[in-house]
């Protein structure tokens, strides 16, 4: 998930290295976003949304989903109308107009968009037409970059993976003419079991020689994309040690737990993750990338290895706060998708409740269930939502907390999406 960050962090070294950007952001750049005051009434945060309104939006609905919170009907309005009528989303677009030609298309946003229409329920359609696209722009390798067109990378095919997963469709089915699929791909990125520092890990693409190189966020990423699951993903009730499974004819699941073996293995001593040296910076002591933790503790809490996660999440109680807060809605998600991952609570996380700062960022919720779901503080209730959807105890609460404040949305289309 923090693709967003690779993209603006390129963006700047682009700009001060004086070089050209990599294929995936060669496409023309979108529309200026306007200023911050006169962002659309239903688009969460305040920043400029030029490279992230739909992910950031995605993200903030699919955390407050696991959290029992019905998100304002013009933030959805918004969202699905964001869509193309390919069934393609931009990172962000002015949707006063159609797209055209200049609109630069985006497989992550797309792919988180489809998630979020899946966690609500709602817009089937939105759902549907995202799916046809996503399938109509596969590389022939099984996978995708982050633009239709430019070469496959582990994020961008982990995050579509996901998507065609969790709106029900067979992940090994999505096949190119030559008989590829996204678990073809996702496989290319993985790095072999043995020795090395990099063992069982994914790089993000290999380098202009071919060499894989262990990227931590591409591997976290790849876990849950390899399991077919969202970004949402809920804890195994599997537990398990992790396990490098060797041979070259792995299952997507024992890619899976290669992924998940590095990341326990990396997390297992700072309990963080370092964001990487930018080119040309000097050295200097490491900084802990937030983000990209969050990510790996869901990554090990989905893939059956929450207590190799547990170090991750007391020190992201402890020190990301102020990072969420600044990051804004997405950041916040991040963190609140990881504490529900792990039961954790995510509405005293370290003293904060990470609901409450999420909402803010937005439009007022239709409904919201309290306390939490995933808490697990003794004397308030445990999670009793499931990892496939299904309706838990305090879901049904905060269905009839939307229906007596006579909101409405959220009920009519679970009624007409019951597929889902």
């Amino acid at each position: 998930m923090s693709v967003r960050r690779r993209a603006a962090a390129l963006a700047i070294t682009a700009v001060l290295c004086g070089t050209a950007a990599p294929a995936a952001f060669a496409a023309p750049s979108p529309t200026p976003s306007p200023s911050a005051k006169a962002l659309p009434a239903g688009l969460y945060g305040t920043g400029d949304p030029t490279y992230d309104g739909v992910w950031r939006q995605s993200l903030a609905f699919l955390a407050q989903k696991i959290e029992l919170v019905t998100p304002a009907t013009k933030a959805v309005d918004w969202l699905v109308g964001q869509q193309c009528a390919s069934g393609a989303f931009a990172s962000y677009r002015d949707a006063s107009r159609p797209c055209d030609a200049k609109t630069v298309a985006d497989t992550n946003a797309t792919a988180a968009a489809v998630q979020a229409m899946v966690e609500l329920a709602v817009h089937r359609e939105v759902v549907d037409n995202g799916v046809s696209w996503l399938k109509s722009v596969q590389n022939a390798d099984g996978g995708w970059g982050y633009n239709p067109g430019s070469p496959s990378d582990a994020n961008s095919t982990a995050v579509v993976a996901g998507a065609l997963g969790r709106a029900g469709v067979p992940v090994a089915d999505v096949t190119t003419e030559g008989g590829k699929t996204p678990y073809t791909a996702l496989r290319s990125f993985a790095l072999p079991c043995g020795d090395g520092a990099g063992a069982g890990a994914f790089a993000y693409q290999p380098d202009k020689d071919g060499k894989l190189t262990a990227n931590a966020d591409a591997t976290a990423a790849a876990v849950i994309g390899a399991m077919g699951k969202g970004m949402a993903a809920g804890n195994s009730n599997a537990v398990k040690a992790p396990v490098c499974h060797t041979g070259d004819d792995l299952t997507a699941e024992q890619s899976a737990q290669n992924g998940a073996y590095y990341l326990a293995k990396t997390l297992a001593g700072s309990g963080h993750l370092d964001l990487p040296p930018m080119p040309g910076a000097e050295e200097s002591d490491p900084q802990p990338d937030f983000g990209n933790t969050a990510d790996a503790v869901v990554a090990l809490a989905a893939s059956g290895h929450k207590d190799k996660a547990a170090g991750a999440v007391a020190y992201l109680e402890k020190h990301a706060q102020g990072w969420a807060k600044k990051g804004g809605p997405a950041a916040t998600a991040q963190l609140v998708l990881a504490a529900h991952a792990t039961g954790a609570d995510a509405r005293d996380f370290g003293g904060t409740d990470l609901v409450r700062q999420l909402n803010a960022t937005g439009p007022a919720p239709a409904a919201t269930a309290v306390p939490s779901p995933t808490s697990s503080v003794p004397g308030k209730p445990a999670d009793t939502s499931s990892d496939d959807g299904g309706l838990g105890l305090w879901w049904i609460i905060g269905i009839g907390l939307a229906f007596g404040a006579g909101i409405g949305f959220l009920l009519s289309g679970r009624r007409k999406n019951q597929q889902l």
